[in-house]
């Protein structure tokens, strides 16, 4: 398949497989599209129980897509590898580098760069839930790929080794230092750049605990501050910067990052379309919020920004 002349939006399904397995996809490619016009590509890894569609669907994917011209990857968890479409995060598996789902997602954006015209200064990820966590292994992992990410209602890197564990650390809260995870993370993406993130999280979520939210503050507080001089001297830490509170949240900034905790929200996705599971529609767009996060960062100034 090659990149294509898109008068109209189009949907384009396919899948993708190398040594560690198999996964669907669908890619968006938004009304306008052309050739050679490198657009930034948004990578958006779905919940439990979801697919693409239905992800898409909740966060309204595609008419952000066609408002900012953006390309949106959504990869599709297997039921054969998980039977409620969870990713696998808690796996030691898919905690590496080159290896597990993580590879299969990666080779997935690698096909999209290589079929369609990717500003590679400009590449996002995005996941709610279990897709958080996957989100967190990809920034923690292949930190050199994304311009910056967005954890929703999930968790930390390595929060957990086996299925218990996973089960336990999104209900209370993995056991695991956030440092000891944050100096894994620095390892895994050989010290890249520093990672800029967003995490948004509901504070009565009753499948994972908003203690994650804090911990991968803290997780990815520390694996930026290695990235930042080499050295584990708190040049980036996890206390905020500034904490306001209006509108049903409260909001803290940090040097590589913000948190929205949601003071009503539960496991949902706020100002999420009702029409879906797992919309809370009454609070702030957290799609326009997460978009305006990223638009502030590419690789470059990324870069500019750690040396300031």
């Amino acid at each position: 398949m090659h990149a294509l002349l898109a008068a109209a939006a189009l949907w384009v399904t396919g899948s993708f497989t190398n040594a560690a397995g198999t996964r669907d996809y669908k890619l968006y490619v938004p009304a306008g599209y052309v050739a050679g016009e490198r657009r930034p590509l948004l990578v958006a890894i779905h919940g439990c129980t979801e697919t693409p569609d239905d992800f898409a669907g909740l966060a309204r994917l595609a008419k952000l897509a066609d408002e900012q011209k953006l390309l949106v990857l959504m990869p599709a968890q297997s039921p054969a590898a998980n039977a409620s479409r969870c990713w696998n995060w808690f796996l030691p598996v898919n905690q590496k580098r080159g290896d597990g789902e993580p590879s299969i997602i990666k080779g997935m954006i690698d096909w999209t760069r290589e079929h369609y015209s990717v500003d590679d200064a400009r590449i996002y990820v995005a996941g709610v839930s279990s897709g958080g966590f996957m989100t967190s292994v990809m920034l923690s992992c292949y930190a050199e790929t994304f311009a910056a990410g967005m954890v929703a209602s999930g968790g930390m890197y390595e929060a957990a080794d086996d299925l218990y564990g996973g089960a336990y650390a999104a209900l209370y809260g993995s056991t695991k230092d956030p440092n000891v995870t944050g100096a894994d993370a620095d390892r895994c993406s050989h010290r890249a750049k520093p990672a800029p993130l967003l995490v948004f999280h509901g504070a009565l979520d009753p499948y994972v605990k908003a203690i994650n939210a804090d911990l991968v503050i803290a997780q990815f507080a520390q694996m930026n501050d290695l990235a930042d001089d080499g050295t584990d001297n708190d040049s980036i830490t996890a206390k905020p910067l500034s904490v306001t509170s209006a509108n049903g949240y409260t909001l803290k900034s940090f040097a590589f990052g913000a948190e929205y905790m949601m003071t009503a929200m539960g496991h949902a996705w706020s100002g999420g379309d009702p029409n879906f599971t797992y919309a809370y529609p009454q609070g702030v767009d957290e799609t326009a919020i997460m978009w305006t996060f990223f638009a502030q960062y590419t690789r470059e100034a990324r870069r500019r920004r750690a040396a300031r």
